[in-house]
């Protein structure tokens, strides 16, 4: 089967739109993973132990059990009980809910990372706990994260593709739906592995002019 660039152009629109799918949910999903994996973090350190196991063993649980079954879960269980999620809706709660499980060790680690003194100092200046956290701890434990933090970004994006099994139409899907209706796969499947390399490679160099700029902090 030759290449046919005329076919390409007629269903490149097709794609640009799956691609724009794509890139929202993972921006979406992105955001979700920050707040849920901070939240996770935080509530791990509670002295609360029944909030800080009940948390940690959720965290594993999901960790350990595969994306794709937690999006088909969000999707097509929980209607049985009454939650009805649009699909972009459930993959990005997916995406979430699973990339903020392993950024939360990310910023755990990063908040170790603090010197002890640190917080000895916020103690000594009377600071409250919020004003610690706020003006102390994260400031000085996010910009060693940023490198973790990336790869996971991208790992996302790359995952986004599962998404097409709860009808979301991303890239994959849209792709999928133009090579089962005119029988040509060869221009759409490389068209999708093309998009998806060139979007990473963007965010990778993206990220790690965030990284240079403001991966390191002064001690």
């Amino acid at each position: 089967m030759e290449w046919d660039w005329d076919f390409v152009w007629q269903i490149m629109p097709t794609l640009i739109q799956g691609v724009k799918i794509t890139i929202l949910a993972t921006l979406l999903g992105s955001v979700l993973a920050a707040i849920v994996g901070l939240g996770i973090a935080l509530a791990r350190r509670s002295p609360n132990k029944a909030l800080s196991r009940t948390v940690g063993w959720s965290a594993e649980f999901i960790r350990g059990t595969p994306l794709l079954v937690q999006l088909y879960f969000i999707f097509y269980v929980l209607p049985d009980i009454g939650i009805l999620l649009p699909p972009l809706v459930a993959g990005v709660i997916g995406l979430g809910l699973h990339y903020g499980t392993y950024t939360a060790e990310v910023y755990r680690a990063g908040i170790d990372n603090v010197p002890r003194g640190q917080w000895e100092a916020a103690k000594a200046c009377n600071l409250s706990a919020r004003q610690t956290w706020t003006h102390i701890i994260i400031p000085q434990a996010i910009p060693p994260m940023i490198p973790a933090l990336a790869n996971y970004f991208i790992a996302m994006f790359k995952e986004t593709p599962l998404l097409s099994a709860i009808t979301v139409l991303e890239l994959m899907n849209q792709a999928k739906s133009v090579a089962n209706t005119y029988y040509r796969y060869i221009e759409p499947i490389t068209l999708v592995g093309a998009f998806f390399l060139a979007i990473s490679l963007c965010s990778v160099v993206l990220l790690r002019w965030l990284e240079r700029r403001y991966g390191k902090i002064e001690r």
